[in-house]
């Protein structure tokens, strides 16, 4: 066909046209998500689960996004953690609350699901959360497991953020009723090992009730108890070191 015969026929038409809508649905695309999400920062979007995984920092014409608990961030500027072959980017494109804790970051790891977490560690995912909102963009929610169609929280985030507050006022707990028995002193080196000593009084170890709701183990602490403290029960000495002993090698 004729270059004039080209450009009078009706499909050649059709075919420009098809061209110029694909190139600006692209552009517009591009061009409504980083108004939404970088121009104006009291409007948030709901991403679904497909829809974040776009921004997982393998186009780099879009921004690199992240979920935890439901929250999106922008951490475009953090790329190169999150961006492709970052240490951080397989954060990026979903939102992988648990792996902020468990520290596994491959299969079933990536998930949201908090199942089976003691509440000193959703209390813990709780806190990146907070240092999301700190340090970098919130540019919407994404709608699943905390969050509904219509933007609101569901009864499972409610029920992490009451499980969180619940772990931080028994770590408060902790932290005064240990208080009131001092903690032993400690030290380590490669050439002798551990040590622990109580310049009044004497090592003991003794269990730490409110550890099983914080962390769900059982857990003991080194504390020094005077001569009057001795006999109160649940008090262990160490092994091979002697009951007025005030130093123990470990």
């Amino acid at each position: 066909m004729s270059l004039k015969a080209l450009a009078t026929s009706p499909l050649s038409g059709i075919t420009v046209l098809v061209v110029v809508f694909a190139f600006l649905l692209r552009f517009y695309t591009k061009f409504d998500t980083a108004e939404v999400i970088s121009v104006n920062p009291q409007k948030f979007r709901l991403f679904s689960g497909e829809e974040l995984a776009l921004f997982n920092g393998s186009d780099q014409g879009l921004p690199i996004l992240l979920g935890i608990l439901g929250s999106v961030f922008d951490v475009t500027k953090g790329n190169s953690h999150y961006g492709s072959g970052g240490g951080y980017n397989h954060f990026a494109g979903r939102d992988a609350s648990r792996a902020f804790v468990s520290g596994n970051f491959t299969g079933d790891g990536l998930t949201d699901s908090l199942r089976g977490l003691s509440s000193i560690e959703v209390k813990s995912i709780v806190e990146w959360r907070d240092f999301y909102h700190k340090s970098y963009k919130y540019v919407g929610k994404l709608v699943g497991r905390y969050y509904d169609s219509q933007g609101n929280p569901t009864k499972y985030l409610k029920g992490v953020e009451t499980k969180a507050a619940r772990g931080a006022q028994l770590l408060e707990k902790q932290k005064i009723e240990e208080a009131k028995q001092p903690s032993c002193n400690s030290r380590w080196s490669q050439d002798e090992g551990g040590e622990v000593w109580c310049d009044i009084g004497y090592p003991r170890l003794v269990q730490r009730p409110l550890e099983i709701a914080l962390t769900g183990k059982m857990s003991k602490r080194c504390a020094c108890f005077e001569d009057s403290q001795l006999d109160q029960p649940g008090l262990e000495v160490y092994e091979g070191c002697e009951r007025r002993a005030t130093k123990c090698k470990l």
